[in-house]
């Protein structure tokens, strides 16, 4: 079942929520809306729900309009950030809620909803909990429940808004990949929203990069990583340093480090911007001809398998971010105060913000 989102706009007062966006969910897919708040998401994610009205625009399930439908018409299911989950009702009970408070005409009988709902914990691996309540299950545990529930009405879609926002980074990790496994098991449709970059691009099939109520960039993961759109998507997905450049002969320059302009990078003018990451930064001990620029090396921290650097270059006094593995630091023997060479392995060239 696919979701098409056609030239969605809503507006709270003199505030453009989503404006003008489009984008289209294909059937099976799992797409991320990503974005800081703010940009939109939540929004446009309980406009497909049917939870929110749309000022301009049409929604399409599977090519059939449902824009003027109700939400219980869109089959939708629907995973809040908080569980929502029924605190006075067990766990098999919450599961079997949907099924319940169907009209007779419809409403399964009590064998087939118990059938059903064990079918659901099994899947969700919590069938050992059925006769638990909401309190006595972890976060992880209750998120699961929830995403259990939503998925016993037998919706069409599924839609969760930033289901493991509430959790610990930890359990947050572990249900980003129990969530993708479980994906490619029931193919659901499914658009989730987060603002949380590792988790769109670990969990999506495609991400949807939101910002100030206009889609910025929709592509794969390594797509919208590797090959950002805009200075925002840059920005947004990963530390990034930021170095500002002149334009000759169609090369931008920093230090001793050149670069063509690429011809899509629609730059009107000579400013330019060299966007580069950190780990895209390489530290030598001797220098020479290919090193960008020499700098001082004000701080350098240790965290697990990485080792980060902040740097002062000796030309601008710029601050620069480089990361380097624990067996480069290792190998380097670097130390603070010490002075080094930086060479930028590459950089994205974008026109400078206001040039």
């Amino acid at each position: 079942m696919s979701i098409e989102v056609r030239n969605i706009s809503r507006s709270f007062g003199n505030f453009a929520a989503v404006n003008d966006v489009s984008l289209k969910v294909e059937t099976g897919e799992l797409v991320a809306l990503l974005g800081p708040s703010g940009s939109g998401k939540t929004t446009l994610l309980r406009i497909v729900a049917g939870l929110e009205t749309a000022d301009r625009g049409r929604i399409l399930f599977h090519g059939e309009d449902a824009t003027d439908s109700g939400i219980s018409e869109r089959r939708v299911g629907f995973v809040f950030q908080h569980y929502a989950l029924f605190r006075h009702m067990t766990i098999f009970e919450n599961v079997a809620f949907g099924l319940r408070v169907k009209p007779r005409s419809t409403r399964p009988l009590n064998n087939d909803i118990r059938d059903k709902v064990n079918a659901l914990l099994k899947l969700v691996q919590l069938d050992w909990l059925a006769d638990r309540y909401p309190h006595q299950l972890s976060g992880g545990q209750r998120q699961r429940i929830a995403l259990a529930r939503a998925l016993a009405v037998e919706p069409k879609v599924l839609l969760l808004d930033e289901p493991f926002g509430a959790l610990d980074a930890k359990v947050r990790k572990e249900l980003r990949a129990w969530l993708r496994r479980l994906h490619d098991e029931i193919h659901i449709t499914s658009l989730f929203v987060t603002h949380d970059q590792e988790e769109a691009l670990e969990v999506a099939d495609r991400v949807v990069v939101m910002n100030e109520g206009r889609v910025e960039q929709v592509g794969t993961p390594d797509q919208v990583y590797d090959h950002p759109a805009t200075p925002f998507v840059y920005q947004f997905l990963g530390d990034v340093n930021l170095f500002h450049s002149r334009i000759h002969d169609g090369k931008v320059a920093v230090g001793d480090w050149e670069a063509q302009v690429p011809k899509n990078a629609r730059i009107e003018s000579n400013e330019a911007a060299v966007y580069v990451r950190p780990h895209e930064i390489e530290i030598t001990r001797n220098g020479g001809a290919t090193d960008a620029f020499k700098a001082t090396i004000e701080s350098l921290l240790v965290i697990g398998p990485s080792v980060r650097l902040e740097l002062k270059r000796d030309d601008t006094a710029q601050r620069v971010h480089a990361e380097l593995s624990r067996d480069q630091h290792v190998a380097l023997g670097l130390s603070k105060g010490e002075r080094v060479g930086v060479r930028l392995k590459q950089g994205r060239i974008f026109a400078a913000q206001g040039g």
